[in-house]
């Protein structure tokens, strides 16, 4: 009931969220964040053995399916690739532009039909983030990891610090991280300028967000990638 209880409480609160066009790429604060983040994980992927097409990845909240279609922007075989939605609205919108081969599926990730050690690589942004619930970031993350093939990695994207002006979502420490994968060997680095201080910088200069995100401490998210051995 846990579980279900924290599933139901996800979803309400995000029909409740209205973010405008706060998340729009034609915002420059947006575009910053996500070429950042775009460049810090090919980094990590151009590290890694192998082709892109040859790599299996599975996508836990996918969405309306703009990281997997980044994806298959860097090479990913849409076949490959998977995407899990536990909110039929944004499921839908996922459907309508990915690939057909591409499997999505709707529901509760930690009971998602995902073969064990049948992917390279597992990724989340920004999910764990939205899990108010320990037992259910738990189930979650151990989920995932079975998934993993030896050898293969979570791509972690989250924030580390509370947000104290929005109690829907709550801060996912690096020592929690460590919790939730506690065979995993964890690399990472401190990426996004703070969200709110990104908008507020932005509306003087785009380029004011370069300039405050060269320093460590105001950055609030953490680019991780924890490998199985």
């Amino acid at each position: 009931m846990t579980r279900e209880r924290e599933l139901t409480a996800i979803a309400e609160r995000y029909a409740r969220r209205d973010v405008g066009d706060r998340y729009s790429l034609l915002r420059p604060e947006v575009w910053q964040m996500l070429q950042e983040r775009e460049r810090a994980l090919l980094r990590e992927l151009a590290r890694r053995e192998g082709r892109p097409q040859d790599w299996h990845l599975a996508e836990v909240g996918c969405g309306a399916g703009g990281n997997l279609l980044e994806m298959l922007r860097m090479g990913f075989a849409p076949e490959h690739l998977q995407g899990i939605e536990l909110l039929a609205e944004r499921h839908e919108l996922a459907r309508q532009v990915l690939p057909a081969s591409l499997r999505l599926t709707l529901g509760d990730a930690s009971q998602a039909p995902m073969a064990p050690a049948s992917q390279d690589l597992v990724l989340q942004s920004t999910v764990f983030s939205s899990i108010l619930s320990d037992p259910v970031q738990q189930q979650l993350a151990a989920a995932m990891w079975s998934w993993l093939k030896p050898g293969g990695a979570v791509l972690w994207y989250d924030f580390i610090i509370d947000n104290p002006r929005n109690r829907d979502v709550r801060g996912v420490p690096l020592r929690r991280v460590r919790e939730l994968f506690p065979q995993g060997q964890l690399r990472w680095r401190r990426v996004t300028l703070a969200p709110p201080l990104a908008r507020l910088v932005c509306r003087l200069h785009p380029g004011a967000y370069t300039v405050f995100n060269s320093i460590p401490w105001l950055r609030t998210h953490v680019l991780a990638v924890i490998e199985k051995p």
